[in-house]
């Protein structure tokens, strides 16, 4: 992280925007969609009553319409390194200085790998949509596809590219041959290792199969493990594109862009409080992926934190307030975590807890929280004491507003993660992604079984048409009643006495998780395939 001064202020905020569509506009339990009234704007929101009356589903829509016009202005997408992410810095650090907030960007180092393409020559031709996985070298590869120990339909059991006895007999000598690798079993590092070994110039590492689900059929784009895993470039395909690539005869084209060095942005807001030292942190990245706008991963938790800082530009705080938009989080996280790597240790013994909101409106939604008290999940990393605390308070609100929830894995694949690897307490919302909803979650949230929680998860169709006004106004009030209460007192979770809040904190005692993951699907987040959001730690194995 490297801390510069303010940026200057050179985009208006963007009038231009996509409307939503009827099937949106759902009135959310537990938060208005009307406008707010008009004092909202002008007085201090310091009771739960009053700043609940006023953050809304409508003044979330607001931030990602301009979300959506800014990433139609510039190639579809949002992601770091391009015109819309710096776009989207400077929407976001309009919206906060307007609204009263010291603002400073801190800028980090960033290795940018443009748009790849896959390309099918032979005995078809075909382009697929596709992208680099993180540790992938670069090249531009054109060859033969060989297959390496295919298992094609539903119910395979694919250890494609797991050994190398699987590359035995096949062969890689010519000029340029392209490795065709079928997800499942181990790690996608071993795959592409193995196919680099046995002389492959490039490497397509398509989806399973194995069962009639998307997540086991849409394109996957994974990670190796870190960064320059392998030296030939690897990509990702569905499991149609990679049966269409199988076929006797196929060639393709394998292009994955040299890196080039653009240093990326993360903007941070903050609310000077009485008690300086006890600094009470929220952030949401800002950035999409290259395939798509990204509304709601993550335009969503993005614009909650913007609505949010609008309704509370005149708390005076407790403990300060510190709100967080990273950069080049589709990337491995790298903007959370350069910026606790270059705090002092002083300067990370003053964030008392920090929340996240990655994906809070996912179209197919359920309401979870990160289980920090571990009762669903075992976490895979450790827990920071204290965690537990933020948990309960977030299924005290859902209580409160007759929503059911349900367990997220506590597993740091999202920006806690730098955050929880120094002993910060941390907690926060998931609507869910890749991962299917079950016919026993439809009976409790709605929607639509044997579809994924976020159908457009990663992919060009994240657009404001991909959000669930209900799960916006809803998540978008947690947020904010989070916010305020630990802005009077943290006690609870660092046991820093503060001050009462205005009006008291009137919540019922948890009615308790629902408990429908069954299975290994870590609550919304498919452990097999590494969910972009996670880089470096958590499985890499495609079981």
């Amino acid at each position: 992280m490297y801390r510069s001064a303010r940026l200057s202020r050179r985009a208006t905020v963007l009038a231009t925007a996509t409307s939503v569509v009827g099937a949106l506009a759902l009135a959310p339990a537990g938060a208005a969609l009307a406008a707010p009234a008009k004092s909202c704007d002008a007085r201090n929101n310091n009771t739960v009553a009053k700043l609940l009356e006023c953050v809304s589903a409508e003044g979330a829509l607001e931030h990602l319409e301009a979300f959506q016009a800014i990433a139609d202005e510039n190639d579809d997408n949002r992601a770091a390194g391009t015109s819309g992410y710096e776009a989207s810095v400077d929407y976001v650090v309009d919206v906060l200085e307007a609204a009263g907030w010291e603002v400073s960007i801190d800028e980090f180092p960033y290795t940018y790998v443009g748009p790849s393409t896959l390309t099918q020559l032979t005995p078809i031709q075909a382009d697929y949509q596709t992208g680099p996985y993180t540790g992938s070298g670069a090249g531009d590869v054109t060859g033969t596809v060989i297959p390496v120990d295919l298992q094609l339909g539903v119910g395979n059991t694919s250890t494609s590219g797991c050994t190398a006895d699987d590359f035995a007999g096949l062969d890689f000598s010519g000029p340029a041959d392209i490795a065709l690798v079928q997800r499942g079993t181990c790690p996608f590092a071993d795959k592409a290792l193995n196919a680099e070994a046995a002389g492959a110039e490039a490497v397509v590492l398509f989806n399973q199969g194995n069962t009639t689900a998307d997540d086991r059929n849409n394109l996957i784009v994974g990670t190796l493990g870190g960064s320059d895993v392998v030296g030939v470039p690897v990509v990702g395909a569905s499991y149609e594109q990679g049966v269409a690539l199988s076929q006797a005869g196929s060639t393709a084209n394998v292009f994955v862009p040299q890196p080039e060095s653009r240093p990326q942005k993360n903007v941070i807001a903050e609310k000077k409080g009485l008690n300086d030292d006890n600094v009470v942190m929220a952030g949401a990245h800002l950035d999409s992926v290259q395939a798509g706008p990204g509304i709601n991963d993550n335009g969503s938790g993005s614009a909650a934190l913007l609505d949010l800082a609008e309704k509370i530009s005149k708390l005076e705080p407790q403990n300060t307030i510190r709100l967080a938009w990273w950069g080049a989080e589709e990337s491995g996280l790298i903007g959370s975590e350069e910026y606790v790597a270059e705090l002092s240790q002083e300067e990370k013994d003053r964030i008392a807890l920090y929340l996240n909101f990655d994906m809070v409106a996912s179209p197919n939604y359920i309401f979870m929280v990160y289980d920090g008290n571990e009762s669903s999940w075992p976490a895979p990393v450790a827990v920071p004491e204290g965690s537990e605390a933020i948990e309960e308070l977030f299924e005290r609100y859902y209580t409160s507003v007759g929503e059911p929830y349900d367990d997220a894995e506590y597993s740091g694949r999202s920006d806690y993660q730098a955050f929880i690897e120094n002993d910060i307490p941390a907690g926060g919302l998931f609507t869910g992604a890749e991962v299917v909803k079950s016919e026993e979650q439809e009976a409790i949230w709605g929607g639509t079984a044997g579809a994924s929680f976020d159908p457009c998860y990663h992919q060009a169709c994240d657009t404001i048409d991909n959000v669930n006004l209900h799960a916006m106004g809803v998540n978008a009030d947690a947020v904010a009643l989070a916010v305020l209460v630990y802005s009077y007192s943290t006690e609870s979770v660092n046991g820093v006495a503060g001050a009462e809040i205005p009006g008291g904190l009137n919540l019922p005692a948890p009615a308790g998780p629902e408990g429908t993951f069954v299975d290994e699907s870590a609550g919304g987040l498919d452990p097999d395939l590494i969910h972009d959001h996670d880089h470096h730690h958590g499985p890499h194995e495609t079981e």
